[in-house]
This record gives structure tokens, sequence and C-alpha cells, in this order.
């Protein structure tokens, strides 16, 4: 005798696999600031002439970084290439957790300047730093002639020599796969209360908003960040109309005459260019 067995199949909802846990901040104990004026801190003063504060500061407060693990190198007038020759070696040596690189207006300004050279010297710097751990953030900037004020000429020829820029920083950031603080689009980056008298340098409140960006991408990145940056400005020093005046004679002036000489005959290609479509 042969049985007939009907097999009814029940559907089972599997059990889920058990998800691992998220994994808690890591507190950040080294840091390394790399760059030109910005990086050093230009236009936030500190009290009783003691110097410059600006970004890095800020950043390795909220960081919760000590004193003993901040390094910055930075200088005015460097450029990416400066970056790698002369500050990289140190931040090696330095074995930072957070690395951030604020270099390449200068760059801009210069008769040599080459997007391509650029980009191989910002690789060379993340390569080197990411094979030792670091979490390398740099920027990308804004349009410099929106608040800077030139001849319409002169700003077209300068916001083609950021754009150079921004797309050599943009294939590196592309290709190595890291964060950048991209200026454009940071939050005030156009309100002149956020540029110091030169229009070159952040005010203390520039500066407060770079390092609040800086710290947004550290998070992002799995960075504790235990005090988080205030927009209020408070420690530094709002400069009077005088030292805006003595600044610019002492030295907007004079960076303005040795740059512009050396800016001019890229710019004057720009305005031969500009004047030959408008009349062909």
């Amino acid at each position: 005798m042969v049985i007939a067995v009907t097999v009814i199949s029940v559907g089972v909802t599997p059990t889920p696999a058990p998800q691992a846990p998220p994994q808690p901040p890591r507190q950040a104990t080294r840091l390394a600031v790399l760059g030109d004026s910005t990086a050093v801190g230009l236009g936030d003063p500190l009290p009783n002439r003691g110097g410059w504060r600006g970004v890095g500061p800020l950043v390795a407060d909220a960081l919760g970084i000590e004193k003993a693990g901040y390094l910055n190198p930075s200088f005015t007038g460097a450029r990416m290439a400066c970056v790698r020759t002369d500050q990289l070696p140190l931040a090696i040596a330095h074995q930072p957790d957070v690395a951030l690189v604020i270099v390449g207006m200068n760059d801009t300004l210069r008769p040599d300047f080459n997007p391509d050279n650029v980009a191989a010297d910002l690789t060379a710097i993340v390569r080197e730093l990411t094979a030792i751990g670091t979490t390398v953030l740099p920027v990308r900037f804004h349009d410099h002639s929106k608040v800077f004020r030139l001849p319409p000429s002169l700003k077209r020829a300068l916001s083609a020599r950021v754009a150079e820029l921004n797309e050599a920083i943009d294939r590196v950031v592309e290709t190595e796969g890291i964060g950048c603080l991209n200026l454009d689009t940071l939050p005030g980056a156009y309100d002149l209360t956020v540029w110091s008298v030169d229009r070159l340098h952040p005010s203390e409140l520039g500066h407060r908003l770079l390092a609040q960006g800086f710290t947004d991408l550290a998070a992002t990145a799995g960075f504790a960040v235990p005090e988080p940056v205030s927009l209020t400005c408070s420690g530094g020093v709002e400069p009077s109309a005088a030292g805006h005046f003595g600044w610019l004679v002492a030295k907007g002036v004079p960076w303005l005459w040795r740059r512009g000489r050396e800016f001019l005959p890229y710019a004057a290609v720009i305005m031969w260019r500009s004047f030959r479509e408008r009349v062909g």
C-alpha cells in the first residue's frame, strides 16, 4: 500500500543577522595644520600682540587636542609644493590623527601656475599621510573675486584660476576618496563679516566657520568632537580702523604690488580674449 503524503511548505521569516553595534567616536590626540597664511591664522589676532590664533587652535580645542599634540608648521606665502617639501616631513614625524591642508591660493597668483603640478603635490601629501593612518582634510576654494574688489577683467582672470585650482583639488579628492571642505558652499562664505580688512584672510568669525566645517568633517570620519566650535567671537582682537590702515600700508599694499606684477600678465591675456570676443 502506497500512502500519498502532501507536504505543505510553510513560509518562515528568517531571523535577521545581528547588527554590529555602532562604533563609538574615537578621540584624536594629534593634529597637524599645513598650509599658507590662512593656516597660520592671519586675520584672527590675539591680544597683547600675542600672534595669531585662527582655524588650527580652534579645531584643536574642539577635538580635545592637548598642546603637545598640536603641530602647525605652516607659513605665509606657502604654495602646494612648499607643503610637500617643507611641511610634510614635519607632519609625518608628528604622526597626526588628523591633518588639515589649507593651501593653493598663492599658486593661483603666480605666473608658473600649473594645476597638474598642484594635483601631483597634493596627491603626494595625501598618500604619504594616509599611509601612516592620518585622516587628511584639504579645502577647495570659494570664488575669491566675489569678496576681493577687482576690475571686471581681473575678476574673470582670478575666477578662472581658482576654477582650475579647484578642478585639480577635486581630482585628487575623488581619486583618493577623502573628505574636503568646500569653501564655496560654506554658509556665510561670501559675507564680508567673515573676511578681514584685506579681504584675503578670514576674520575671527571666518576662522571659526572654517574650524566648524573641519570638525564636521572630522566627526563624519569617526572622530569625537567634545567641544563643538562656537561662532560667537571671543578671545581674539577686533582690529581698529587705525590697525586696518596700518596693515594696508605696511603689509597689504606691498603684498598686492608683488603679487599683482606676477598675476597681471595672465590677467592681460584674459582681458585680451574678452576684448576679442566682444569685437568679434
